[in-house]
């Protein structure tokens, strides 16, 4: 049993702290609306939020690695907790934005350092482990949604800030007493310098790079699917508010079914398989769901959140593959800085494109790199079993 505290903490920390974000994501557009009276300042909460989160991801790791993960764990959700107090007695829309930035600051070790830190204690079970706590992640957010559907009923004003900052500090304490670091070769180095001459080498390297544009691609994906998707819904497929809610609560049930399941299968099959199907999988679903009606447009979103979940977690488990545990940390915090370049900027691009009248051209482009992504990744994956196969046949 003690063998699973890491992974038994840090899952049932993630969904309480994302039951609370679930909750209080519908309620920050509106307060900003409330505060300020105008909507063209509800854009600049994804804004707000990405500067802290993209910004810090690889500072907040490489110091992981010199100084120990669950400092950096426990001072994310503590400062999340903070940051729920501080929605709840807000007054202003800058105090909200404030609130924003420092829940970026928050998160970024919550996505990033606990993958790390999982690899680090079940180094066979890695992506089984990985998968787990990214399930947990998006079950999180549908039940705290859920819920909040439920509770805004009840209520009568900004209960779910506290109820996220509970969730937070509750997150916090969990790490805090049951989950101790493992050893690494660099935490109590004495030089605390930042050195990032490793991870340069790495991300030059050609079928790391190629992983990389791939995560940037999830990335677009990603944030697609939480902005661009659901306008298409509501705009052109007349779809209510019913609809738009059964869709988020497929893409993160999709999401979640798709770690468990690839997860142990990358960690016994490799990950090139699960990060070229998923990619595929994406691409054609992605391509494909406007031009069907409901229900099958939400099936093929459905089959292109698997995708992504699928390259998600192949993707994180390919990676840790090439590191060292001295930069565990490092390399997730790469990763999330390449998944926050995509999810942040290619909806503006898809936003320009949508003007433009061309909302379905938008995706199809998405869906061709995605697709021309796939083939590289299966092209060097050949070329490398043809060398295997020639080096073993010369022996």
């Amino acid at each position: 049993m003690r063998r699973y505290i890491a992974v038994i903490v840090l899952n049932c920390s993630v969904f309480i702290f994302m039951g609370g974000v679930g909750m209080i994501v519908a309620l920050l557009p509106q307060r900003i609306i409330t505060l300020s009276g105008s909507i063209s300042q509800v854009g600049y909460l994804a804004s707000a939020f990405a500067v802290s989160y993209v910004l810090f991801q690889l500072p907040i790791g490489r110091l992981a690695d010199l100084l120990g993960f669950t400092r950096f764990l426990i001072g994310g959700y503590l400062l999340c907790a903070c940051t729920g107090v501080l929605y709840y007695f807000a007054d202003t829309a800058l105090t909200i934005f404030i609130g924003r930035i420092l829940q970026g600051l928050g998160e970024a070790p919550i996505w990033a350092l606990a993958p790390a830190l999982l690899s680090l204690h079940y180094p066979a079970d890695k992506g089984k482990m990985i998968g787990l706590y990214n399930a947990s992640i998006h079950l999180g957010l549908t039940a705290g949604s859920l819920l909040g559907i439920q509770l805004s009923q009840i209520w009568q004003g900004n209960e779910a800030f506290l109820v996220f900052a509970g969730g937070s500090f509750l997150g916090g304490i969990g790490v805090l007493y049951f989950l101790e670091n493992p050893c690494q070769a660099s935490v109590g180095a004495k030089t605390l310098k930042v050195d990032y001459s490793q991870l340069s080498a790495l991300i030059t390297t050609r079928e790391p790079l190629i992983v990389f544009v791939g995560i940037l691609l999830y990335g677009a994906g990603y944030g697609i699917f939480l902005t661009m998707i659901p306008a298409f819904l509501i705009h052109v497929k007349q779809v209510g508010q019913t609809g738009i809610g059964l869709f988020f609560t497929l893409f993160y049930v999709a999401i979640s079914l798709s770690q468990l399941i690839a997860g142990p299968f990358t960690d016994r099959m490799g990950s090139k398989f699960p990060m070229i199907s998923g990619m595929l999988i994406a691409a054609m679903g992605i391509a494909a769901f406007a031009w069907f009606p409901q229900p099958w447009c939400y099936g093929l979103l459905t089959a292109a959140s698997f995708g992504l979940g699928v390259f998600c977690v192949a993707s994180m488990s390919f990676l840790n593959e090439r590191v060292s545990n001295a930069l565990k940390g490092t390399i997730s915090g790469a990763f999330y800085v390449f998944w926050g370049i995509g999810f942040f900027l290619f909806p503006l691009v898809l936003g320009y494109i949508n003007a433009k009248g061309k909302s379905v051209e938008g995706f199809w482009i998405l869906s061709s790199l995605f697709f021309v992504e796939a083939l590289i990744l299966a092209y060097m994956q050949r070329k490398k079993v043809k060398e295997a196969i020639k080096i073993e046949t010369s022996c």
